[in-house]
């Protein structure tokens, strides 16, 4: 319901700023042409009203048809494929060329429907004419990159509001996945074992637990950290889930490619990692949970397989749930990630992409 409300309100806010600008446009336009018709009918008594009318219709074409046609073809095409992406000179170019070909047509049409004259006085007449006309549809279609560059940073306000809104949600949410009482006390159990039986791999596993604590608490509240850290964090989450385990093959964990000077959303990954561990059931057999990152020049892709058995019941966690963290990639990659998931054959598969 909320968002229905709030594209209504997006479109109901486009509507009214190009109603707005038309609405001044036309009367604007209205006015100068009876301006321009009444100095018309001054000079020339013979001036019937039938050419009157005809020569207030064509001045409406000419006032309108270029007009409306560069604003919209600036709104819709100029600045998306060029301005946006910063080729302000081609945006000059095209911007220019858009509108004194749209005017030289719309005079020529005009001249064509009123009775061409090949007399050179009229011939300069009407190029002036049209390059004035042109310059009134340049106008027109700075006025379209105005209102779109404007309608542009409002989305772009609110979905920045929308995504501090979610990242503080998805903070409180990872605070208490990642701080989940079980693994902490399962954790700490495993390494005060462990340190009576060996104090250096203890102590080890000690400063793992203490970097994943330092990593949620303080380096999870940026937009983005080097991928590498991500792929830390993983590699240390992994080692302590593997102490409550004798079977070495639980895990089967690789990196391929080099994490160079690549940057990722904190805990873009972290989720899927962790629920593989919170529903795989039986942690003697081997790879039973398989999780793979592939860095390449353009994405990095993520496929976090674990099996589980069905009729096997899960304590209940913490973790978060896939709505959460799909609302969270949507916010932070729009358009620029595929997420999968496969749930068949007691096996869980998560395939998720990003591309930079």
């Amino acid at each position: 319901m909320s968002l229905d409300w709030s594209s209504f309100m997006k479109k109901s806010i486009v509507f009214l700023f190009h109603a707005g600008f038309w609405v001044c446009y036309f009367f604007l336009a209205l006015f100068l042409s009876m301006i321009f018709m009444a100095m018309i009918y001054y000079s020339q008594e013979e001036e019937t009203d039938g050419a009157m009318g005809s020569i207030f219709l064509t001045l409406q074409f000419l006032a309108l048809f270029p007009s409306v046609s560069s604003f919209y073809i600036f709104y819709r095409f100029l600045f998306p494929k060029y301005l946006q992406q910063e080729k302000i000179k081609r945006s000059i170019i095209y911007g220019v060329g858009i509108a004194m070909l749209l005017s030289f047509f719309a005079v020529g049409i005009a001249s064509l429907a009123n009775g061409m004259s090949s007399d050179a006085t009229d011939l300069a007449a009407s190029l002036v004419f049209s390059l004035f006309i042109s310059v009134v549809s340049f106008l027109c279609g700075m006025m379209g990159l105005v209102i779109r560059g404007f309608i542009t940073w409002y989305e772009e306000i609110k979905l920045k509001q929308a995504l501090q809104q979610k990242n503080q949600e998805m903070e409180l949410a990872l605070l208490k996945a990642q701080l989940d009482p079980h693994f902490l006390f399962n954790t700490i159990n495993n390494i005060d074992v462990l340190l009576l039986k060996d104090a250096e791999a203890g102590s080890n596993y000690l400063n793992k637990l203490s970097d994943i604590m330092r990593f949620i608490l303080f380096e999870t509240k940026t937009e983005e950290i080097p991928l590498i850290q991500e792929i830390t964090y993983i590699e240390k989450y992994i080692a302590l889930q593997k102490i409550r385990t004798a079977n070495e093959q639980y895990v089967d964990f690789e990196v391929i490619g080099i994490p160079d000077n690549q940057t990722i959303a904190p805990m873009a990954f972290i989720p899927f990692i962790e629920n593989a561990f919170k529903h795989t059931t039986n942690k003697k057999i081997e790879n039973a949970i398989k999780i793979s990152i592939q860095i390449e020049d353009a994405s990095i892709h993520l496929t976090c397989e674990n099996k589980f058995d069905q009729y096997r019941k899960v304590e209940n966690s913490n973790g978060l749930g896939n709505q959460l963290i799909e609302k969270r990639l949507q916010l932070l990659y729009p358009n620029r990630h595929t997420l999968q998931i496969e749930n068949q054959n007691e096996m869980y598969r998560v395939d998720l992409s990003i591309q930079y």
